[in-house]
């Protein structure tokens, strides 16, 4: 590959030209860089690292491709720094290229961050530190070169903020872990952890990585709360791009610690990792579980732990960390894990926590009660993804009986929710004009909270199968071309568990390709949309033969191509936009 062309800068593009840029051949030749880098970090090859991490970084590809993802697709894009600059329009967009093009990283001077409070689930208020525009986009470009080498590195029972790896994979590792001879379970808490992790420690870990000196800057940057100026000393800023990366350098080393190696295993149909350590370990972010043999090896990791702890300016939070017994059960990120006896011996159960199920409730029965005065569809239109972001994160696990429970109080909240809206009138009334059959064929129910004007309906609880979740194969990673296939195919997994029926009714006979542009749909990566191929106003339905799911941003030039909706594309011109998506491209950089 011709490196040169890729690297070189931009000529100086319009206001008129960021909805143009080749953003598929951007990601790809990003893409291509990190493969190389995580090749070359498990080859051992640490020059050709550092050259290949210099050249993705000094890339024009990778500034647009991380202005793109802080100003257009990161969720808080609309929150600026402690200057105030935002750039949400295709101008502001270009205008920030054009300043940063010509720019040394390494001669970027940080900004300190914004301070803001978000709530906690325990009522309790955590800190962010908001960094500038510039700052996000140069933490993403460093992210882009950093992650990839670490990637190559992590632990593979470390789950938290790393690409393709979810709580659920977690989960699963425990479930798979627990329960023939070890059985005591060491749940830990790493108090205060991002606010508290050693500068000096996370510096030592990066030294050698060619914007060394800048991280370092970003770390101590310090942050403006309330108007005032406070310096750090420690932590990591959460709300920063590259925070959880650092965090996850910082918190690596917890197997080498407790001696834990694997030995690969070959079978007839698989390959497998064996763990023979009298440990175990699983850590998502700073909440981790050490799983041991018998007691007396849990109480001792109090003691085996000071080293690491120290080193990382960290303690362990007390009030969260114990020591159980698998019998008795246990909580891990909203579920409980716990041994059964059964009358042929004992089994391990995951099932979602009492402090999670009451919390959806409150939840749900909170939404209801700001919503009093308002009408059936409102409702409808706040609780659905409410419920079904719910039910889809308890489905890997054993639940059926949890939604039942959850169905019952969701009839209690429509029940009061409706006596509301119409106290004059009668219960049979009130059945005649909400309640239809449910209209997806789903069940035989004929109790379904219906709009009377939409037509829309309250989705069941119990609708959503119990689909159990596989766990992410031991150290693989996205970086890895070899496994291009494998994430594909995970993506898709995922996409139809997390999405309603005909969500996956219409990515599946989309071939899960967007059908404006012939990409993923099921990557995650970017928002998807409705598009209506004969448009609403001009007489098109709502049919599944009339709707496609598409990329918001190819849902927004397809528009730009058809503004104002005069003329319904034909078979030809459709294939003229798809062609235009698909190649449109920038001179200097393709």
């Amino acid at each position: 590959m011709n490196t040169s062309i890729k690297k070189s800068a931009l000529p100086y593009i319009t206001d008129w030209d960021w909805d143009s840029i080749n953003w598929s051949s951007i990601s790809r030749y990003v893409e291509k860089l990190q493969q190389r880098i995580f090749h070359a970090e498990r080859l051992g090859r640490i020059r050709k690292v550092r050259n290949l991490q210099r050249l993705l970084m000094k890339s024009q590809a990778a500034l647009l491709l991380s202005i793109r993802r802080v100003t257009q697709m990161n969720k808080g894009k609309r929150t600026a720094g402690v200057d105030g600059h935002k750039a949400l329009s295709p101008y502001e967009r270009i205008e920030l290229y054009n300043k940063m093009k010509d720019m040394n990283i390494k001669c970027h001077k940080p900004k300190p961050a914004y301070r803001t409070y978000i709530k906690k689930k325990n009522g309790k208020l955590r800190p962010l530190g908001i960094p500038t525009i510039k700052d996000r986009t140069y933490q993403n470009i460093a992210k882009l070169a950093l992650e990839p080498q670490w990637e190559a590195k992590f632990e593979p029972t470390s789950y938290g903020f790393r690409p393709k790896r979810n709580c659920h994979d977690a989960i699963q590792r425990i479930h798979t872990t627990v329960g023939n001879k070890k059985v005591w379970i060491f749940e830990g808490d790493f108090k205060g952890c991002f606010d508290n992790l050693n500068h000096d420690y996370i510096l030592e870990q990066i030294k050698g990585f060619p914007v060394f000196n800048i991280i370092a800057k970003w770390l101590k940057a310090g942050f403006v709360d309330n108007n005032v100026f406070h310096e750090s000393e420690d932590g990591t800023p959460q709300g920063g791009i590259i925070s959880p990366l650092l965090a996850n350098i910082a918190l690596h080393g917890l197997e080498d610690l407790l001696n834990i190696k694997y030995r690969k295993v070959k079978r007839k149909t698989k390959t497998s990792y064996e763990n023979r350590a009298k440990f175990a370990v699983t850590r998502y972010a700073d909440d981790f579980v050490i799983m041991c043999e018998s007691k007396e090896d849990a109480n001792g990791l109090y003691h085996k732990l000071e080293p690491y702890l120290e080193a990382r300016g960290l303690e362990l939070a007390m009030d969260k960390t114990k020591i159980t017994h698998v019998e008795e059960g246990f909580d891990f990120l909203g579920f409980n894990i716990r041994k059964y006896k059964t009358h042929n011996g004992s089994k391990v159960l995951t099932k979602p926590s009492k402090d999670s199920i009451k919390n959806a409730k409150t939840k749900i029965s909170d939404k209801a009660r700001q919503l009093y005065g308002k009408n059936v569809q409102k409702l409808i239109g706040t609780l659905n993804p409410i419920t079904l972001g719910t039910a889809n994160y308890w489905s890997p696990t054993v639940a059926k009986k949890v939604f039942s429970e959850m169905d019952s109080h969701i009839w209690n909240v429509q029940y009061r929710f409706l006596r509301r809206l119409h106290p004059k009138k009668s219960w049979d009334w009130i059945r005649k004009k909400y309640f239809k059959p449910d209209k997806t064929g789903q069940s035989q129910n004929r109790w379904i909270l219906t709009d009377p004007i939409t037509n829309n309906q309250l989705k069941k609880v119990s609708w959503i199968p119990i689909v159990r979740h596989v766990q992410i194969k031991h150290d693989y990673s996205p970086f890895n071309k070899n496994l291009k296939d494998y994430f594909k195919n995970r993506d898709i997994k995922e996409f139809d568990r997390n999405n309603v029926a005909y969500r996956q009714k219409l990515a599946k006979k989309q071939k899960y390709k967007c059908s404006l542009c012939s990409k993923s749909i099921a990557d995650g990566i970017e928002g998807l949309e409705m598009h209506h191929k004969i448009p609403r106003t001009k007489g098109g339905s709502n049919e599944y033969k009339n709707i496609e799911l598409v990329h918001i941003s190819c849902h927004l030039e397809f528009h730009k191509v058809f503004p104002a909706r005069d003329d319904i594309p034909n078979d030809a011109q459709l294939r003229s936009v798809k062609k235009y998506l698909e190649g449109k491209k920038i001179t200097g950089l393709i």
